[in-house]
């Protein structure tokens, strides 16, 4: 560390300690800070040191460090007051407040110790004139604490009463501990509205509103707020992320996340921060957090889910159970100690309730990467099972309507049954059903089946399940000895059915079996018609038969459904839709919605390919709606993502990102967070920007980013997603993360023939760097943007990269004469771009960007040149005069740059000239709207002017 030899040395590295992080890092520094103060024998920097001091380490994880810094504070008060500046004085009686809350925390200082510190604060501040306001606050915050209800009230509503002046805390700090208040005492909805101010941003401090938006997560759970619950999560999170000292309100979110299904991320959340297990500091924020990690690992003991593997304090590994007793014995013990302390149960209660906490949500999605929910626990067997007649009628019961449950039953009886005193068409029903389960390794079991079925009297459906058999070949692979195997049993089915030996079910069976056989040929390059003619056969041979058999008009359906895939194969896109849809409405209409999801989202697909919008977002509510609870978590998810674009693209931006998020939800229950959940994350985080909720669409796209890849989503998904990212943290006032990002996308786009998207992330990674205050690296984005720009034939922006690199070029190597350069340079390519225009348009637009740079030229002078005269004049009545020749379009543009020529004018003592420009703006906006704040400026700048202001 080298020596710091002056006081304004020392301040600023106080400075630049205070930016960096929360932690121990930054507390060593502010020490050795104060050794630095104390060579420099000024007392003045002794006390900004020692204030420094209590500062970060109040804002740290050492918060028992901070009393020491403050006693010495205040005996240097007590001694020479005069040594204290106004803004030192101001700190330190600021600081007591600290003190107060800092006590309370520890359980080790003695209550009378802590009452005897706020008659000390209430005496200190009487003196200083203050008000009682912070007073009061301090005062309920020990009652609150100490479960003294009714102290608690008074002090509560003195606070309120009390004048608010320069020691009251921040508006949004105190609306925080009101609103905590409500919540405690059983008002959630009072809570959320007294929060509201700080939640809407209207007020907010350094840890605000980070600790209102944890706080009001449980509360939003039990009101059943639950979108506005997960967005304060998105948001919230990543603002106490990086600020170590608010381990309570990360613990809030670790909270919210076991009591909403989210067990799996609040794990995720655990191992970000392992030292918040062992940090001592602050004893009242670990009770806090030890309890929460009961409550979890509570959870995920109860979900079977015991023996899991776990992140806790460093030094063994953990399971969820072992957790669950070291955290509960930790905080009941840390609990013990402060009510024992208190001579009250208060903290112990409060801390067995959130230990014994139930699910608000059985599964609230967040829109992240997550792992999908751990499988419940299983049903105690009931001690009767129903008895085989039982099952068996429930599982023929199912099949006949063909309910979705069917396989199910099946399965129950085969467990039960277990081959044992069935007949043989029962067990020929069994026999059909496990080769349905089976998938390509059926076919030998539907040769049992037929024989069962052939043992228990009945050939056709004999035939019929050789028929399902021969199917199961042909998606194996083998479709030309299982078309031999159709067209055999298709002449067998017809003789029996001609002969009455079998019904229209079984000979149905047979020829949709053959239909889907030579579909299978069709799509193996085999010609379409005699699909075509197997198809339509079924669709004659079911209609009038099918009465009130769901199974005859489930063939039908089929079969016209078959008929539509040869018409979308044939390329004739509007029949293949109608077909699907008709398909879709018979099996609805015969109360088998679950069979029409399949094509109702091909008509969704279709329509969108016939540029039929409304129509496939139709057709995608319906399959969504038809599927209902059957619908397997894959297809659920493609909906939702289809419904996403689709809304999306028509304006619905706060619907489309519901069914994101549901996709993404969805995807990840299915095992594709990698695939279709990424793509959902990467949609919903580009709705919620265009929302402007730019801290959750960050958190979602930076989660998208994990999984996202070229090879699965295409290079344009990463391109997207960090541009979207980039404008995102831009937003956020996080720069340097902003330029990376847009520098990777440019990485990607660099290599794409076209160049219009490389040239706009190089320009906007340059607008990030000039923010993050990295001047040569902003400069070269803008180079590189320039060039590019300049390719491209577009003059407006090749303009607005090199004006960019003139602001920045004084602080670089070029300097003074640089940014001159450049500038001009601007002003050239400007000009020579309107020399050549021969659209009025375009004319115009390429008026307005040299008025625009003639003005900069002149701004830039006034800031850099060492003479501000005749030369920055004249670029601004260039700037003046461009504007002008643009009618009313270019007035304001016009009348700014003729106050900015009246104002340097005025400096340069040049009276009657300033105010004749000033009268000249007046002039310019006779009879404008007076309720334009633009018109109402210039009007206020230019009466200033004229007044010699």
């Amino acid at each position: 560390m080298s020596r710091i030899m002056d006081f304004e040395a020392l301040r600023q590295a106080m400075a630049e300690n205070a930016e960096r992080p929360e932690g121990p890092a930054r507390n060593a520094r502010a020490e050795e800070l104060l050794t630095e103060a104390e060579k420099l024998e000024i007392p003045l920097a002794v006390i900004e040191a020692l204030g420094h001091q209590v500062k970060v380490f109040n804002y740290s994880s050492e918060k028992d460090r901070v009393f020491v810094p403050f006693a010495r504070l205040l005996r240097m008060w007590d001694e020479r007051p005069e040594d204290f500046d106004a803004y030192e004085a101001h700190a330190l009686h600021w600081t007591f407040k600290w003190m107060t809350a800092g006590m309370l925390g520890q359980p080790h200082i003695p209550l009378a110790s802590v009452e005897n510190w706020l008659g000390e604060m209430e005496r200190r501040y009487r003196v200083a004139g203050y008000s009682e306001r912070a007073v009061r606050a301090a005062e309920f915050g020990i009652a609150s604490h100490i479960g003294d209800r009714a102290r608690a009230e008074r002090a509560y509503a003195a606070w309120l009463a009390a004048d608010r002046d320069e020691m009251a805390d921040c508006h949004a700090c105190e609306l925080h501990g009101q609103g905590g208040w409500q919540v405690r005492s059983g008002r959630d909805a009072e809570a959320l509205e007294l929060w509201a101010p700080v939640l809407e941003g209207e007020f907010a401090c350094a840890h605000e509103p980070h600790g209102v938006l944890a706080r009001s997560l449980v509360p939003l759970l039990r009101l059943g707020r639950v979108e506005e619950a997960r967005a304060h999560h998105l948001r919230g999170i990543r603002l106490v992320r990086p600020m170590e000292s608010m381990r309570d309100a990360y613990a809030a979110h670790v909270e919210f996340c076991a009591l909403s299904g989210n067990e799996a991320r609040a794990l995720e959340l655990l191992a970000e921060r392992p030292a918040y297990f062992t940090d001592t500091g602050h004893p009242r924020s670990l009770l806090e957090f030890l309890a929460v990690v009961t409550l979890l690992m509570d959870r995920l003991t109860a979900l079977g889910l015991g023996a899991r593997e776990v992140p806790g304090p460093a030094g063994r590994t953990w399971t969820a159970r072992e957790l669950a007793g070291h955290a509960r014995v930790e905080a009941l013990e840390l609990a013990a100690r402060f009510d024992a302390r208190n001579g009250t149960s208060h903290v112990g209660d409060l801390t067995r309730a959130t230990m014994a906490g139930q699910p608000l949500a059985e599964r609230l999605p967040l829109g992240v990467r997550t792992a999908p929910a751990p499988p419940p626990v299983a049903e105690a067997i009931p001690d009767a099972e129903p008895e085989v007649p039982e099952l068996l009628a429930r599982a023929r019961r199912l099949s006949e309507t063909l309910q979705p449950d069917a396989p199910q039953a099946w399965a129950a009886l085969a467990r039960a049954a277990d081959g044992a005193g069935l007949d043989a068409r029962a067990r020929a029903e069994l026999a059909d059903n496990e080769a349905m389960s089976l998938g390509p390794e059926g076919t030998p079991v539907f040769e049992e089946a037929a024989a069962l079925y052939t043992e228990a009297g009945d050939p056709g459906e004999a035939l019929a399940a050789r028929a399902r058999g021969a199917y199961v070949r042909a998606l194996t692979g083998e479709t030309e000895a299982a078309r031999k195997t159709a067209d055999g049993l298709y002449d067998q089915v017809l003789a029996l059915y001609a002969e009455e030996a079998t019904g229209p079910r079984q000979t149905a069976g047979v020829l949709i079996s053959r239909a889907r056989v030579l579909m299978r040929c069709v799509h193996e390059g085999a010609p379409a018609e005699e699909a075509e003619r197997a198809a339509r056969e079924v669709l004659a041979f079911v209609g009038g038969r099918t009465g009130d058999d769901v199974r005859l008009v489930a063939r039908g359906a089929e079969a016209r459904a078959m008929l539509a895939e040869l018409a979308e194969l044939g390329g004739d896109l509007p029949r293949a839709a109608d077909l699907f849809r008709r398909a879709a409405a018979e099996y609805t209409g015969a109360g088998l919605p679950w069979f029409a999801v399949e094509y109702e989202a091909r008509v969704g697909a279709l329509s969108q390919h016939l540029g039929e919008p409304a129509e496939a977002e139709r057709a995608l509510r319906s399959a969504l709606e038809h599927g209902g609870a059957y619908l397997e978590s894959t297809g659920r998810a493609q909906l939702h993502l289809q419904l996403a674009e689709l809304i999306g693209a028509r304006g619905g931006t706060e619907e489309a990102a519901g069914h994101a998020l549901q996709a993404a939800r969805w995807a990840d229950e299915a095992g594709e967070s990698g695939t279709f959940g990424a793509w959902g994350r990467h949609l919903l985080g580009g709705l919620l920007l265009r929302q402007g909720r730019w801290t959750e669409a960050a958190e979602v796209l930076e989660s998208a980013l994990a999984e996202l890849s070229a090879e699965v989503h295409g290079d344009g998904a990463l391109v997207q997603t960090r541009w979207w990212l980039g404008d995102c943290l831009s937003e956020l006032g996080e720069h340097r993360q902003a330029a990376e990002h847009r520098l990777l996308a440019a990485g990607i786009a660099e290599h794409w023939p076209e160049q219009q998207d490389h040239a706009t992330l190089a320009h906007l990674a340059g607008e990030s760097m000039a923010e993050a205050d990295l001047p040569a690296e902003a400069d070269r984005a803008y180079v590189r943007a320039g060039e590019l720009w300049e390719a491209l034939g577009n003059p407006y922006f090749t303009v607005r990269a090199l004006r960019a690199r003139a602001w920045l070029a004084p602080r670089l190597d070029a300097g003074v004469p640089g940014a001159r350069a450049l500038m001009a340079r601007a002003v050239r390519v400007c000009g020579e771009a309107l020399a050549e225009a021969d659209d009025p348009l375009e004319e115009a637009r390429l008026t307005t960007e040299l008025a625009h740079t003639h003005r900069q030229f002149g701004e830039l002078l006034i800031t850099v040149a060492e003479e501000r005269g005749e030369e920055v004049l004249a670029e601004l009545e260039r700037s003046a005069a461009l504007f002008a020749t643009l009618g009313t379009d270019g007035l304001h543009g016009r009348t700014g740059a003729e106050l900015a020529a009246a104002a340097l004018e005025s400096e340069l003592g040049r009276t009657a000239e300033a105010k004749a420009r000033a009268r000249a703006v007046l002039a310019a906006y006779e009879g404008a709207d007076a309720t334009d704040d633009t018109v109402r400026l210039r009007r206020e700048t230019a009466s200033r002017l004229l007044d010699g202001e």
